[in-house]
């Protein structure tokens, strides 16, 4: 076999590779829509840790996924009438992690949470979004501060 033949051969053997390469991954476009989540779109989780009461699951907002990363759900606290819908909402979170939680109210008022000193202000039909580095352990009250009304307990454990 000559040089030029072998070469040939290895052209030829590229090519078929790269054709099959592209058969097998296809456009793309119909399998991505099957096979992962678009933009726009999320996938709901429930956190384990967002409680209310002793057993019944806080709301929680969908949390974007990624095939490397998936971000944990959001904790929501509702205020309807000025008071937390389904009683004063449990949210945990360990010390040395981020605490999260959205505040969502049909009353405008200033969302405080005490020990950490955090205040946002929310409007009426609007909501407002806690996220801050757990440095405190400790159960602490999330209150609507106007309406003296606590709608949230954050307990952070060591």
């Amino acid at each position: 076999m000559t040089s030029r033949s072998r070469l040939a051969l290895i052209v030829l053997a590229v090519a078929a590779l790269v054709i099959a390469f592209a058969v097998a991954s296809g456009s793309g476009d119909d399998d991505k829509a099957s096979t992962t989540t678009s933009p726009g779109t999320a996938a709901t989780a429930t956190s384990p840790t967002a409680t209310t009461g002793d057993t019944t699951p806080a709301e929680t907002t969908p949390a974007e996924t990624t095939p490397a990363e998936t971000t944990p759900a959001t904790p929501v606290v509702r205020v309807v009438g000025g008071k937390p819908q389904g009683g004063v909402q449990r949210i945990e979170a360990s010390k040395g992690d981020q605490a999260r939680f959205t505040v969502r109210s049909d009353v405008s008022d200033e969302i405080h949470v005490h020990g950490y000193d955090l205040m946002k202000d929310v409007e009426a039909g609007g909501s407002v979004t806690f996220s801050f580095p757990a440095k405190i352990d400790g159960r602490f009250e999330v209150e609507l501060e106007g309406r003296g009304e606590q709608i949230a307990e954050l307990e952070v454990t060591p």
